[in-house]
């Protein structure tokens, strides 16, 4: 199985970008423990364990119900970690085919449950699916520690690394090897068993709290949205998008008035085409401090601790900071790196702005404002 796919899921779950190995876990045990595999779950009462039939293996969803994710994770993290076991335990000496190749090829089950589950979840959530979403992300990090901080997986990994440059490999198995061995440093790998105890620990609360800010950024974002009494006022937008926003409204017991519901972007569409200059700042401002507001949804404290917990995680795998660690593996490479980057576009992009500002200004003026930007 891709480990990329595990921490995708993961972080769908979140703010944090994952690559590769760097996901997380709580385990207290240096090597994963060997224990009695859970009781499988029946693949033929749930949908999720076998593969579609459908064109492009297509999910069916009209057989998967949200009951079914939770013991098909579980399934699915049984699998995986038989598949890892396998290839660690392996006494014949590594090769690509039998540990490189070997660890893409597990964990089939998880992959296509984490790709359904976390693509359902952007697209289409519910309460149910959040609890869901709670409750498996801490496992997936777990899962994914015991795989990342195995000892005699690395080595073996290793030995290939050590060697790939004798192997006969083409550029894309090499590309690969050295995948894999660089993400399962980055991912603690060769942390003394004290701060592999301790990266656990920073993983699995850095998972929690990364599906904490989520969950309450979707329900800040849905309470966050704008009460319009007037029809008037939403002057400039279409017939169909007024409409919407009296059903809006219905859907929420507030017959006679229209909703707008506050996107996840980082502007509102609707500012561009409402005429109301007074409603246009109601719904900026809305959408800027939906997560700002002292109430259940708040996520400035969840926020800073996990750029707490990252900040430590980076200085416990030797990086000075948590930007460093992230630009690692990255084009970029460096922090100084990506602010030159950034700083090289200053004098075009403000320029450009001045340019923009003036043209704003015209309008403004043509159309009686009365004020300057």
């Amino acid at each position: 199985m891709s480990r990329t796919v595990v921490l995708a899921a993961a972080i769908t779950l979140a703010l944090a970008a994952c690559s590769g190995k760097e996901s997380s876990g709580q385990e207290s045990t240096t090597v994963p423990e060997k224990t009695a595999p859970a009781p499988a779950a029946d693949a033929a009462s749930n949908p999720l364990l076998t593969a579609s039939t459908l064109p492009f293996q297509a999910p069916p969803f009209d057989k998967i119900k949200d009951a079914d994710y939770l013991p098909a994770f579980e399934e699915g993290m049984r699998q995986h970690l038989a598949d890892i076991h396998k290839i660690a335990d392996n006494p014949e000496a590594p090769t690509f085919d039998n540990t490189i190749e070997a660890m893409e090829r597990g964990g089939e089950t998880l992959t296509r449950v984490s790709r359904i589950f976390f693509g359902l979840v952007q697209a289409d959530t519910s309460d149910a699916r959040q609890k869901i979403q709670e409750e498996i992300a801490p496992k997936l990090a777990a899962h994914q520690d015991q795989i990342n901080l195995d000892p005699k997986l690395f080595a073996r990994v290793k030995t290939i690394y050590d060697q790939r440059d004798t192997l006969n490999l083409d550029p894309e198995q090499k590309r690969l090897v050295e995948r894999d061995y660089e993400e399962l440093v980055r991912a603690g790998a060769q942390l003394s068993d004290a701060d592999k105890d301790s990266l656990r620990k920073l993983n699995v609360e850095e998972t929690t709290l990364s599906t904490q800010f989520h969950t309450r950024l979707v329900a800040a974002s849905a309470a966050g949205a704008v009460v319009v009494d007037d029809k008037a006022k939403l002057d400039g937008l279409s017939e169909g998008d007024i409409a919407a926003a009296a059903d809006a409204a219905k859907a929420r017991k507030l017959d006679g008035k229209y909703l707008l519901s506050l996107q996840n972007t980082t502007q509102q569409p609707v500012l561009a085409s409402l005429k109301n200059r007074e409603l246009r700042a109601e719904v900026l401002k809305a959408s800027e401090t939906r997560a700002e507001k002292g109430d259940a949804n708040d996520t400035r404290q969840t926020i800073q601790r996990l750029a707490q917990l990252r900040a430590q995680k980076a200085k416990l795998l030797g990086f000075d900071n948590y930007a460093a660690y992230s630009l690692g593996n990255q084009m970029a490479k460096t922090p100084d790196a990506a602010l030159k980057l950034l700083t090289d576009t200053v004098p075009a992009a403000t320029a450009k702005a001045r340019r923009e500002a003036a043209e704003i200004q015209k309008v403004i003026d043509a159309q009686n404002g009365g004020f300057k930007l």
